[in-house]
């Protein structure tokens, strides 16, 4: 997907329901049919009503894109509230667990081209959908039918601008990808994370994580810098090469096998070692691989979400946001999972 970072509305009573579906409205009317809107309205307006009738308050993200000449809206609504104890249940139209009709999660299934729900007794529901423009009836491909990568991008609270960004390209055999991470936050940061992001999509000399962050580091010296990590997926070698400089966190699960990958020390842009060195992992069926900016905590582990691995990466992301964002900085979380 593009670099496109979330916007991100906090529900906390009814009357922010109206606002948030006419700001979405708003946003989108001018890249879809009216008959679109309608349903995008509708979706909007039932995952809000949930929050706020089930969790009191809660949180959602969504973001406008184009990818293959598609237009694409993508709506997340995560909270804290007591979830859901029959998920499947509750799919199905005139099942309710309050006095309702019970066509909330219906409605949002049928009228979105793609959507999942992950809910937790006690601990929170996650619902992330996906709408594509009426010209196509199924979401547009993906890089790679055995690699699927998603990334969720949001700007500290009050800031117009997000210092963190990420690229996803293929190369032949090769996927890269790269999660960045403009010093501070802010504007200054997001012109350093834009200017290496337009770096490592110009660069197609370099394959290695390495010699890719060498040259960006080339690049970007005029801007404040940033922290960034590189990852190769080759699917002709199978292995992946990783490369970080700066605290971006990365883990690679293999089941319930966890693997930290160590970044360098250092400010691509300012200061960096003089060696650099990929960390060669072979690359397996059911991996999956999370990068994480300093904007989320550390403490997060996926293994605390019961069978969340078997969910679309950017549920896995909004979860692990939800749970650990810092909210003092720019967060982003880029999950890749290879089937």
């Amino acid at each position: 997907m593009d670099n496109q970072p979330f916007v991100s509305y906090h529900i906390e009573e009814r009357s922010f329901v109206a606002y948030i579906k006419r700001e979405i409205h708003n946003l989108v009317k001018d890249h879809f049919s009216v008959q679109r809107t309608g349903e995008i309205d509708i979706i909007v307006s039932e995952l809000a009503s949930n929050i706020v009738k089930y969790a009191n308050r809660g949180e959602l993200l969504y973001r406008f894109l184009t990818k293959e000449e598609k237009s694409i809206f993508e709506i997340i609504a995560i909270d804290n509230g007591p979830g859901i104890k029959d998920l499947p249940g509750m799919m199905k139209d005139g099942n309710s667990s309050s006095t309702t009709l019970g066509h909330g999660l219906g409605a949002i299934i049928r009228l979105s081209n793609f959507s999942q729900t992950y809910s937790q007794v006690n601990l929170g529901t996650i619902t992330y959908c996906q709408v594509c423009s009426e010209d196509t009836d199924e979401v547009p491909e993906e890089m790679d039918k055995k690699i699927l990568i998603r990334a969720l991008a949001i700007a500290k609270p009050g800031e117009e601008k997000c210092g963190d960004g990420f690229s996803i390209r293929k190369e032949g055999t090769r996927i890269k990808f790269m999660l960045a991470d403009g010093l501070g936050h802010g504007i200054l940061a997001n012109q350093a994370a834009e200017t290496a992001i337009q770096s490592f999509e110009q660069n197609s000399k370099h394959h290695e994580p390495s010699e890719i962050l060498r040259y960006i580091h080339a690049d970007v010296k005029k801007t404040r810098g940033l922290v960034a990590t590189v990852v190769t997926l080759d699917t002709k070698e199978k292995d992946i090469r990783i490369c970080g400089v700066g605290n971006i966190a990365t883990r690679i699960y293999n089941g319930i096998v966890l693997k930290n990958n160590m970044p360098y020390n250092g400010i691509v842009g300012l200061n960096i070692p003089v060696t650099l060195n990929n960390t060669v992992t072979p690359m397996e069926k059911y991996q999956t691989i999370v990068l994480c900016s300093d904007g989320i905590t550390t403490r997060w582990d996926i293994m605390k979400y019961p069978s969340i691995l078997k969910y679309d990466p950017l549920i896995i992301a909004a979860a692990i946001y939800r749970d650990h964002g810092r909210k003092t900085d720019d967060m982003s979380v880029l999950v890749a999972k290879i089937k």
